[in-house]
C-alpha cells in the first residue's frame, strides 16, 4: 500500500509504466510518518498498517483513498464507530492508464485526471451500516484506487480505520480465544466475579495483553473507542490495583450514588462546546467506569449496589500497538439486600445494638400516646456510628455520633419513628439507643466535650500520680480505676480496651480507686483533680474515669496511660 496525499497522487498515476514503478511500504519511512502525527492530519489518504482517528459531521460523507499497486495482494480494513453508527462502502477502480501519445511522456491534464478518478464509482466490495466493529478481510485483492466512504446519519460521531496489505505479519489487534464470552462465577449482594479465557495473542505470541473491564448500568459497548468517548478525561483511566487487591473501582459520588450533600454536583450536566465549534446539546453524563488489571484473567468487581443491573465488557489491549478486541460483553443483577428485621424500641428503655462491619441496623420506636417531643439517646461504645431518624418517611435527622449524644425531635400524634443505624468501615460497632417522649427521662450521664483524662508530669512521683479531668454542671458520681501494664504496652493495646459501655461492674474490686461526686454550676470551673498514691516506682499504669448517670448508666472516659518515677 502506498502513502499519497490526493494531489500527488493525482500527479504521479497517469506516468508511463516505463517509468520508474511505484514503491512499495518502505518500513523505515512509514515508521517516520507514523510518528508524525501531523502527516495523516486531516488526510484523506489511509497510511498501511497504522490505525487513524477521525471525525465525522452528522450527514457530511468522507472520503479515503488508498492504493494497491500489485494484483493478488492480501487486504484487511477495519472500521471502529465510536459513539454512533456508520454507514460505510470499500470499492476499487482501476488505475488510469499511461497518458496518450504513447513514449511523449506528456501527462494528461489535471482536471481530466482528477475528473477520471473522482467521477468514476468503481466497484464495490463491501458495505456496511450499524454500530459494530466491522472488517473486511481478502486474501487476493486487484490493484487498484481503493474507496473508503464513510457517512454518520445520526450525530456528529469519531470514528477509527485500520487498513493493511500485511495482515498475517502486522496482528495490530489482539485474537480472541475460541469462546471470547465472560463468565460470572459469583454473584453477591454488592459483588460479582468474572472470569474469561486468555487471549491467544498473550498465551501463544507472548505478546503484551492487558486486560481492560468497563463497568456501567446502561448496555454493553462494542469498542474501546465507544467506550472512551462516553469518559470524560478526568475519569478515563484508572491505576492498576495492587498485588493481591481486586480492584473496588468505585468512588461512589462518581457512579451514581451521590452523598445528600453532594447530590447533584458531582453528575452535573457537561456543557462544553465542540471543538470542531459546533454547539453540542447538555446531557447528563453516564455512569461508566474502566480499569485496566494488567494480564489476569479472574477479577472480582466490589462495592456494587443491591438488586441493580451492570453491564460488563472486557477489551484485550495489545500495549504494543495500543489497538484492542472486544470480547463479548455480560450482564448480571446483583442478589437483593437482605431484608432486616426491624427492633421494636419501648418508651424510656435502652436498648442494646451490634452492627457488624459496614452493616447496618433498622429500629422502629412508636409511641403509644401524644406526644410534644422525642427524645433519643445514644450511646456508641467503641468508633463513631451514623443515626438517620425519618417520621413517617421524612428524614429528620442525620448525624454522625461518637460518645454520647441526645438528639430531641418535635413529635407528631400517631407518629412512627425509623432509626437507621450504620456501623464503621473499621470493624463493628456496639452502642445503647434509649428512645422517650418523657423529656426528664435521662439516663445517660452527661459529658463534658472533653473526654481526655490530663497527667501532671511535675507531680509524678515514684509512687503515685496526679490526674484530672472535667465534669458538667450535673451532679454525677465519678469513680476512678487503675491498672497495672507492661512497659510495652502501646495504643493498639489501649485502644482494645476503649469500650465505654463496659462499666465499673466489668473491673476488679483491687482495681479501684475511689468514687466521687462532683459539679460545677460554673462550666469553666467544672474540672477536678486526683492523687492515686500506693504505685510501684517505675511501674506503667491505666487509668479510667467512669461517670455514672442517676439511672446506673456509665460512661467510661478516655484511657489514660501513666507512668511513675523510677528514682525519686
Amino acid at each position: 500500500m502506498l502513502l499519497l496525499h490526493c494531489p500527488l497522487l493525482l500527479l504521479l498515476l497517469p506516468l508511463s509504466s516505463r517509468m520508474q514503478k511505484l514503491p512499495t511500504r518502505d518500513e523505515e519511512l512509514f515508521q517516520m510518518q507514523i510518528r508524525d502525527k501531523a502527516f495523516f492530519h486531516d488526510s484523506s489518504v489511509i497510511p498501511d498498517g497504522a490505525e487513524i482517528s477521525s471525525y465525522l459531521f452528522r450527514d457530511t460523507p468522507k472520503r479515503y483513498f488508498f492504493v494497491v499497486e500489485e494484483d493478488n495482494t492480501p487486504l484487511a480494513v477495519t472500521v471502529t464507530p465510536c459513539d454512533a453508527p456508520l454507514e460505510w462502502k470499500l470499492s476499487v477502480q482501476e488505475l488510469p492508464e499511461e497518458a496518450s501519445g504513447e513514449g511523449s511522456g506528456e501527462p494528461e491534464p489535471l482536471e481530466q485526471q482528477k475528473q477520471q478518478i473522482t467521477n468514476e464509482e468503481g466497484t464495490e466490495l463491501f458495505s456496511y451500516k450499524g454500530n459494530d466493529v466491522e472488517y473486511f478481510v481478502s486474501s487476493s485483492s486487484p490493484s487498484g484506487l481503493y474507496q473508503l466512504d464513510l457517512l454518520s446519519t445520526e450525530k456528529d460521531t469519531h470514528f477509527k480505520v485500520y487498513a493493511t496489505t500485511t495482515p498475517e505479519s502486522d496482528q495490530p489487534y489482539p485474537e480472541l480465544p475460541y469462546d471470547p464470552r465472560i463468565d460470572v462465577t459469583s454473584l453477591g449482594r454488592t459483588t460479582v466475579t468474572l472470569a474469561w479465557k486468555p487471549s491467544p495473542t498473550a498465551s501463544l505470541l507472548k505478546q503484551p495483553i492487558q486486560y481492560c473491564i468497563v463497568i456501567n448500568k446502561e448496555h454493553n459497548f462494542k469498542s474501546l473507542c465507544a467506550v472512551e468517548a462516553k469518559l470524560s478525561s478526568d475519569d478515563a483511566f484508572m491505576m492498576a490495583p495492587k498485588p493481591g487487591l481486586d480492584f473496588s473501582p468505585f468512588d461512589f459520588a462518581h457512579f451514581g450514588f451521590p452523598s445528600d450533600n453532594n447530590a447533584g454536583k458531582e453528575r452535573g450536566f457537561l456543557k462544553s462546546p465542540s471543538k470542531f465549534g459546533r454547539q453540542t446539546s447538555s446531557k447528563p453524563r453516564v455512569d461508566l467506569h474502566k480499569v485496566c488489571i494488567g494480564n489476569k484473567n479472574i477479577f472480582t468487581v466490589s462495592d456494587l449496589k443491591p438488586d441493580t443491573q451492570y453491564y460488563f465488557d472486557m477489551f484485550a489491549v495489545n500495549t504494543n500497538t495500543n489497538l484492542s478486541t472486544a470480547y463479548v460483553g455480560t450482564f448480571a443483577r446483583t442478589k437483593e439486600e437482605a431484608k432486616q428485621k426491624t427492633v421494636e424500641l419501648k418508651d424510656g428503655k435502652v436498648t442494646d445494638v451490634f452492627i457488624k462491619r459496614k452493616g447496618a441496623k433498622f429500629l422502629r420506636f412508636a409511641p403509644v400516646s401524644s406526644h410534644q417531643k422525642v427524645t433519643f439517646s445514644v450511646h456508641s461504645c467503641l468508633d463513631a456510628v451514623q443515626i438517620q431518624v425519618r417520621r413517617d418517611g421524612k428524614l429528620l435527622l442525620s448525624q454522625t455520633v461518637e460518645g454520647v449524644r441526645q438528639f430531641q425531635l418535635r413529635g407528631k400524634a400517631k407518629a412512627k419513628y425509623l432509626i437507621r443505624l450504620k456501623g464503621n468501615k473499621k470493624g463493628a460497632s456496639m452502642l445503647k439507643i434509649l428512645a422517650t417522649t418523657r423529656p426528664n427521662k435521662q439516663l445517660f450521664p452527661s459529658l463534658p466535650e472533653d473526654t481526655r483524662i490530663k497527667a501532671f508530669d511535675k507531680l509524678r512521683t515514684c509512687s503515685s500520680v496526679t490526674v484530672a479531668w472535667l465534669g458538667t454542671q450535673e451532679r454525677n458520681k465519678f469513680c476512678i480505676y487503675k491498672k497495672e501494664v507492661d512497659d510495652n504496652y502501646n495504643e493498639e493495646q489501649k485502644k482494645r480496651e476503649q469500650n465505654q459501655c463496659l462499666g465499673p461492674d466489668t473491673r476488679k474490686k483491687s482495681e479501684k480507686v475511689l468514687c466521687k461526686y462532683f459539679h460545677s454550676q460554673n462550666i469553666q470551673k467544672a474540672v477536678t483533680t486526683e492523687t492515686i498514691r500506693g504505685l510501684q516506682s517505675g511501674k506503667s499504669y491505666l487509668l479510667d474515669v467512669y461517670v455514672i448517670g442517676h439511672g446506673g448508666h456509665s460512661v467510661k472516659y478516655q484511657s489514660k496511660l501513666v507512668k511513675t518515677r523510677k528514682f525519686c
